[in-house]
């Protein structure tokens, strides 16, 4: 475990069949991440996938414990982010396929035992079908949400901004869908998100610890690495343990052009703010 922290902590990185690195994840190969994460003191990784399944899961595993980390959790933004492909698109080959790989990713996150979350690619409405869209994505996370379950893996919704979806903005509107599932599933809090649509970050994770499995981090106001001192980020990890938080903390930040200088000082700033914890 990270120096100073109850929780486990992961760096996103970019799986190798996306094309490109995500924009806030580690900027390069797979293989070069993991190690100098690991050389940095971190726990583990959260792996973004566009079409990676369960078929995959032994590689990825290899890859990311060769260097000593552990794969936290399986992120599908790149789904929607490179493919364009979501669960509210009006064609239905489009949701097809967006549902497919979501529910590859999920199996593959039950080969490894971790969660999987969504966001983005549950999409957008059009004017005039905003109520048929709606029924389409909630049938399509219930879907999500029992394959996850059976096997062994469990679903985590983010409540994210207006600019990326036009569902579930806020902790309450993504729990009011987890209750309706049959399977158990939880939340990502991301701080970027909240911040975005007025939600004090600290509040939201006082509020919700215990039904979140992943909290997000990046800077306020930039979404860049952390910075030392931050005096939210003690408020922030109280919060958590005071809570009962049992999941994992994920840095989730532009990398302003040097993702080893960008993961180093965020896991220099949270692992200093972890002194309030004791």
């Amino acid at each position: 475990m990270t120096a100073g922290l109850p929780w486990p902590l992961a760096y996103t990185v970019s799986g190798d069949d996306c094309r490109t690195p995500m924009p806030l994840g580690y900027d390069g190969p797979l293989t070069d991440a993991v190690r100098r994460l690991s050389e940095l003191g971190y726990d583990g990784v959260e792996v973004q996938v566009r079409e990676t399944t369960a078929r995959d899961a032994d590689s990825l595993r290899r890859t990311v414990e060769a260097d000593g980390l552990k794969v936290l959790g399986i992120g599908t933004g790149p789904v929607s982010a490179q493919n364009g492909l979501t669960l509210a698109d009006p064609s239905p080959d489009v949701r097809r396929h967006a549902l497919s790989r979501l529910l590859g990713a999920a199996r593959l996150a039950g080969e490894l035992g971790v969660p999987v979350t969504l966001g983005q690619t549950r999409g957008t409405f059009l004017p005039g079908l905003e109520d048929m869209q709606r029924i389409w994505v909630d049938d399509a996370v219930r879907q999500l949400a029992e394959e996850a379950s059976d096997h062994g893996s469990r679903l985590l919704l983010e409540p994210q901004s207006h600019a990326h979806t036009s569902l579930w903005h806020t902790p309450e509107e993504a729990l009011a869908v987890v209750d309706t599932l049959g399977p158990p599933a939880g939340l990502v809090l991301d701080t970027h998100h909240l911040d975005a649509e007025g939600i004090d970050p600290v509040g939201a994770v006082t509020s919700h610890a215990r039904t979140t499995g992943c909290l997000q981090l990046a800077a306020p106001t930039t979404r860049g690495p952390l910075t030392l001192g931050d005096p939210r980020l003690p408020a922030l990890l109280t919060a958590l343990r005071t809570g009962g938080f049992t999941g994992w903390l994920t840095l989730e930040h532009t990398q302003d052009g040097d993702s080893p200088r960008a993961a180093a000082r965020s896991w220099t700033a949270l692992t200093d703010a972890a002194a309030v914890l004791f």
